[in-house]
């Protein structure tokens, strides 16, 4: 997937101004950066929730929310089948987040990371070239986010789905990103892979993109 030339603004200000960006297929790519950098706008112009000038390869994106954004009238098995009417489908990707005990549970039953489980099994079964994440893990304990993140580290490479997700949170990044950019004021300002990394040395380097 390619972003080319994205400009985006608000009024007089200017999130994004002829940005490029070009996506591995299969690969994770994490955009970082602190609050207000832009990281949101980029995954709603990708999603076409919002406008922009310039060009964006058109693809059937998934979205995972920083919330789960289930619908509270609808057990969970409700919530997937409104994406897809396969039940077999329904009861794999359940399996999958294991939550095949919460199928007929409502989302107000649901812990956070019950919740958020269920919203990454949504992604995945809605079948998007590329899922869109903006800050899922970012309301979780230490606990609870590493075994999502572990979750769908396993579940992105047995679908090997390309992946956009955004934080600002560096440790976040290191653990879950093929590949880690840095923005700051709607640029690039480091490009890092992480295949083979050494960890300490990339979140010096991060760090550093951020704070310059």
């Amino acid at each position: 997937m390619k972003i080319q030339n994205l400009t985006k603004r608000y009024g007089h200000l200017t999130v994004y101004e002829n940005f490029n960006l070009e996506l591995s297929e299969g690969e994770i790519t994490c955009i970082l950066g602190e609050s207000g950098c832009g990281k949101t706008t980029l995954l709603n112009c990708i999603a076409g929730l919002t406008d922009y000038d310039g060009e964006i390869t058109k693809v059937k994106c998934s979205y995972i929310f920083q919330s789960p954004r289930l619908v509270p009238n609808l057990t969970v098995g409700g919530n997937l089948k409104l994406i897809c009417k396969d039940e077999k489908a329904v009861d794999a990707a359940l399996e999958k987040v294991r939550l095949s005990d919460k199928k007929n549970a409502y989302p107000v039953s649901l812990s956070g990371g019950q919740a958020q489980r269920a919203s990454i099994a949504r992604a995945f079964l809605f079948g998007g070239e590329v899922i869109l994440m903006d800050e899922p893990f970012s309301s979780l304990d230490l606990k609870l986010k590493n075994e999502i993140c572990e979750l769908f580290l396993q579940i992105q490479k047995e679908s090997g789905r390309t992946a956009l997700f955004v934080t600002h949170d560096v440790d976040e990044a290191v653990n879950l990103a093929h590949r880690i950019i840095v923005l700051n004021g709607g640029k690039t300002v480091l490009d890092a892979s992480a295949f083979g990394a050494d960890k300490d040395e990339l979140r010096k380097r991060l760090i550093a993109a951020l704070i310059a």
